[in-house]
């Protein structure tokens, strides 16, 4: 079992790009995200942001779950991704091939803003707060939210979280593929 978030993500990153048989500059052109940074990740010696890895995500078209599940072997089973300061995101239900969607718990730390560069074309979230208050990003305007109230809106538009209250906000996100994605 890995207690390194960084090697899981690392070695998810490098199966997910042998699987497309594409090299770190193929894997480059299609993320977003430079050869050398990929490299780095793969290596275990860089652990990228949230925001990177949805980036990442995305451009393989693969669920976020993907890079924090487990494997056959079980040999990765580190759920909890706290790859930056103000966010931390656990896996609930890791993807479902049948269902085509995973659900993810996110805790925003007061004061942090988490932006998210547009998904892939039909993927749409689902937000539930659980606790505390916060704010989603959508159509160029903050929307505010508080405990028990759910909004849910087509990802493939820029969007974001945010917290601008003094307690941390926890937030449930039930994340829909379409079929078009190739998983």
């Amino acid at each position: 079992m890995t207690k390194n978030i960084n090697n899981a993500v690392g070695i998810q990153l490098k199966l997910a790009r042998k699987d497309k048989g594409w090299s770190l500059d193929t894997a480059a052109v299609h993320t977003g995200v430079s050869k050398a940074m990929l490299g780095q990740i793969e290596r275990g010696e860089s652990s990228p942001t949230v925001a990177r890895l949805w980036k990442i995500a995305s451009g393989f078209h693969l669920p976020l779950t993907s890079f924090l599940g487990t494997i056959e072997d079980d040999s990765l089973t580190d759920n909890v991704l706290n790859t930056e300061q103000g966010i931390s995101v656990t896996t609930l239900f890791p993807f479902d091939k049948i269902t085509k969607s995973e659900v993810l718990s996110l805790i925003l730390a007061p004061s942090h803003q988490q932006m998210s560069s547009p998904h892939n074309a039909g993927v749409i979230e689902h937000i539930l707060v659980i606790e505390g208050e916060m704010e989603y990003f959508l159509e160029q305007q903050w929307h505010p939210l508080r405990a028990g109230e759910v909004v849910k809106f087509s990802a493939n538009q820029q969007h974001g979280y945010r917290n601008l209250s003094a307690t941390p906000a926890r937030f449930h996100n039930l994340i829909c593929y379409t079929d078009e994605e190739k998983f």
